[in-house]
C-alpha cells in the first residue's frame, strides 16, 4: 500500500501546487485547515518552502535553487535584497541579526521567517531575475551540485557547465520528472577538485576518459545509489558507464525514470535509490537501463580521475576547496571567501554583490562548503578587492578551524533537529582558533556539526564529525553529540568511524583539543616516492589526519581521547528544542508570537 505522502501527491502534487499556495497567501495562514496542515507542508517543498518548527507557526524556511551554486551579482543582490525585507522574525539571533542568508551544502540559499502572503511577491521578484524556489525540495529533482567556476577553473578536465544548464532546464518542471518515490540528488563534476561529490549523491557523473574509434574521448563515468541520511550512508556505486557530455541528459533521464518506476512508495524510509541499489546490484540497475530505459548501446566506464581529487580528499599537498585566490583558464582571478557556517547578513550579502559588480565580475557562486566565491577579477585590481573591508570577516585566508567549520540550520528553525547547530559550531570554530594549537602539517581540518541523523551538514564525511543527540549532565538533560573521526571522500573516500557516544556539548571542544594532541604525539612520518611529491618537494612528510585514524582500528578509536571541560562556554546546554526559539529572552513555548498576526 503506498504510504500516506503519497496519496497527498496523488491528490495534489507539481507544478499545481502553485494554484493553492497563493490561494492560501490571499486568504491567509488559518485557510489552511488544521488537519491538512501536514499535507500542505509535505506539498508546499516542492516550490522549496519548509514550514519552521513548533512555535514558529505560520514561519516558513524558502529555499532558492542555483544549479551549481552560481548566480550574477545583480541576482545575489536580489536574494540581499529579499532576505532583507522578507525574512526577518520577531527576535534577532545574537551571532547573525535580524536578516541573513544561508548557503547551503548543496549549493543553494535558505531564508527563514518568511510568509505566507509574502510568497508571490517574493516569486515574482525571484522569476523577474531568473531565479526561481521550483523543486528546491520534495520528491524531485533537487538543485544540481558542481563546480560554481565550470568553464573558468585552470583545473579543469571538461567544461561542465552546459552540460549542469541543460539538465536543468530539462528536469525542472517536467511532468515525467516531478514526482518521484523520494529526493534526487544529482551531481556532475568536470574538473580534476571532485568538487561534485558525486561519491554522496543519488546520480553522479564523474570526470573521465574513454577511447572511442581510436581517440581518447572526454566524459563522465556513471555513479548511482549514494547518500548520507538515516544513520545508513552509502558511497555511490560505479555502473559501468561511460557517458559523452551529448549523452548525459538521456542517461540521467533514463535512471530518474527508472527511479521514478521502481523506487518504494510504500516505505519512505526505504524510499532513496540507494536502498534499490542494495537490493538489485549495479549490474541489475545497469541491465534495465539499458534494456528499457535508452535507446542506444551503453560504453562500459572510462578511466576515472579520483586520483587526482582534492575536493575534502584529506590530502596535505592541496586542499582544493576554491577558498583563496586562484587563476582562471582567460588570466582573470577568482577569490573564494569563507563564510563560517555558511550565513552572511542581508546588507552584507548586497555589498558584496556591489563588490562584484563594481570589480567586473559576471559570475558569484556558492560552494558546497558553504562558501562563496567572486570570480572575473582583473589582476590590476586584485590587490585592491582583497582590502576591501568586508573581506576581514569573510576572508579568503582564514585560520582552518574557520575554514573547515560545516553546520546545519538546527533547533533554530528545523523540527528534526535536537541541538543548537549554527552559533554554538561559530562558538567552538573560535574557541578552537583562540586555544588549540594545529600540529605542523595539518592546514585543513573539517569539522561538521549536523543537529540530527539527517545529515544536511554531511558529517560523515569530515575529520571531526559531530551528530546531535540528548545526554545528562550532573542530573540534568543536555544537549550532546556523538562524535565520529576520520571521513571524507577524493580517492579512497571513507565515511567516519563513530567512536563517542552522547558527549555534553560543552566537553566537545576539550575532546578535540586532547585528540589532536594525541595526534601530534603519535603520527607517524613516511617517505614521499619522488612521483608523489607535492609543490614543496618533501622527501619526508607526516601521515594525514585521516591516515592516522584509518591505521588504528574501532577498539583503539574508542577512548583514544577523553572528553573535557575547558574555557569554551556553551550558552545553548539546555533543551533548546523545547524552546519557541533558543535567543528568545522568553523563550518557553507558551511564550511564542506565533502565528504571526499578519497570517491570522
Amino acid at each position: 500500500m503506498p504510504s500516506k505522502v503519497e496519496g497527498w501527491k496523488d491528490e495534489v502534487y507539481g507544478t499545481e501546487i502553485r494554484d493553492h499556495l497563493y490561494r492560501f497567501a490571499e486568504e491567509g495562514w488559518s485557510a489552511i485547515p488544521e488537519d491538512e496542515q501536514d499535507a500542505w507542508f509535505e506539498r508546499f517543498k516542492w516550490w522549496g518552502l519548509y514550514h519552521q518548527r513548533k512555535g514558529q507557526e505560520s514561519y516558513f524556511m524558502m529555499r532558492i535553487g542555483t544549479p551549481n551554486g552560481r548566480m550574477t551579482p545583480e541576482q545575489l543582490r536580489v536574494v540581499g535584497e529579499i532576505a532583507d525585507e522578507y525574512a526577518r522574525g520577531p527576535v534577532d539571533n545574537p551571532e547573525f541579526g535580524s536578516a541573513y542568508c544561508d548557503w547551503t551544502t548543496r549549493q543553494s540559499i535558505q531564508l527563514h521567517w518568511i510568509q505566507l502572503q509574502d510568497i508571490p511577491d517574493i516569486f515574482d521578484k525571484l522569476e523577474s531575475n531568473d531565479l526561481s524556489t521550483i523543486q528546491a525540495c520534495g520528491d524531485s529533482w533537487r538543485n544540481i551540485v558542481g563546480s560554481p567556476v565550470a568553464g573558468r577553473d585552470a583545473k579543469e578536465h571538461l567544461n561542465a557547465w552546459p552540460v549542469i544548464e541543460d539538465l536543468h532546464d530539462t528536469f525542472k518542471g517536467n511532468d515525467e520528472h516531478s514526482n518521484l518515490p523520494r529526493k534526487w540528488k544529482v551531481a556532475v563534476t568536470g574538473d580534476t577538485r571532485g568538487s561534485g561529490q558525486a561519491e554522496i549523491n543519488d546520480l553522479g557523473f564523474e570526470p573521465a576518459t574513454k577511447e572511442i574509434k581510436g581517440e581518447e574521448t572526454k566524459g563522465f563515468n556513471v555513479t548511482v545509489g549514494g547518500g548520507l541520511s538515516r544513520k545508513e550512508p552509502r558511497f555511490a556505486r560505479d555502473i559501468d558507464v561511460f557517458v559523452t557530455e551529448e549523452e548525459v541528459p538521456d542517461v540521467a533521464g533514463g535512471i530518474s525514470a527508472l527511479f521514478r518506476d521502481h523506487g518504494d512508495r510504500e516505505d519512505r524510509f526505504n524510499a532513496r535509490i540507494k536502498f534499490l541499489v542494495d537490493e538489485w546490484g549495479p549490474e541489475k540497475l545497469r541491465d534495465v537501463l539499458q534494456d528499457e530505459y535508452v535507446d542506444f548501446e551503453l560504453k562500459t566506464a572510462g578511466e576515472g580521475l579520483r586520483d587526482q581529487y582534492t575536493y575534502n580528499s584529506g590530502r596535505s599537498d592541496e586542499i582544493g576547496d576554491y577558498v583563496g585566490v586562484h587563476e582562471q583558464n582567460d588570466g582573470h582571478y577568482f577569490v573564494g571567501l569563507s563564510v563560517l557556517v555558511g550565513r552572511m547578513g542581508a546588507e552584507e550579502v548586497i555589498e558584496l554583490a556591489d563588490l562584484a559588480e563594481a570589480y567586473g565580475s559576471e559570475m558569484v557562486g556558492l560552494t558546497q562548503r558553504q562558501n562563496i566565491i567572486v570570480a572575473d577579477i582583473d589582476e590590476d585590481d586584485l590587490d585592491d578587492f582583497l582590502e576591501e573591508d568586508l573581506l576581514e570577516y569573510y576572508q579568503p585566508d582564514p585560520h582552518p578551524f574557520l575554514r573547515g567549520s560545516i553546520a546545519c540550520t538546527g533547533t533554530e528553525y528545523c523540527s528534526l533537529s535536537i541541538v543548537e547547530t549554527k552559533n554554538r559550531m561559530v562558538r567552538y570554530a573560535r574557541w578552537l582558533k583562540d586555544n588549540v594549537e594545529l600540529p605542523d602539517g595539518i592546514n585543513d581540518f573539517h569539522v561538521h556539526l549536523s543537529g540530527c541523523t539527517a545529515s544536511c551538514a554531511q558529517p560523515q564525511i569530515a575529520d571531526i564529525s559531530l551528530r546531535g543527540m540528548k545526554t545528562r549532565k550532573d542530573g540534568e538533560p543536555v544537549e550532546a553529540f556523538d562524535i565520529g573521526l576520520g571521513g571524507g571522500l577524493g580517492e579512497n573516500p571513507q565515511f567516519a568511524d563513530w567512536v563517542e557516544m552522547r558527549v555534553a556539548a560543552d566537553e566537545v571542544p576539550g575532546y578535540i583539543r586532547n585528540l589532536l594532541r594525541v595526534y601530534d604525539a603519535e603520527s607517524e612520518e613516511r617517505a614521499v616516492p619522488a612521483d608523489e611529491r607535492g609543490r614543496d618537494g618533501e622527501a619526508v612528510e607526516r601521515e594525514s589526519f585521516r591516515e592516522f585514524i584509518a591505521r588504528h582500528d574501532e577498539d583503539e578509536l574508542n577512548g583514544m581521547a577523553e572528553p573535557e571541560e575547558t574555557s569554551y562556554e556553551d550558552p545553548y546546554l539546555g533543551n533548546t528544542k523545547m524552546t519557541w526559539y533558543p535567543y528568545a529572552e522568553d523563550s518557553d513555548m507558551d511564550a511564542s508570537p506565533a502565528p504571526s498576526p499578519a497570517d491570522d
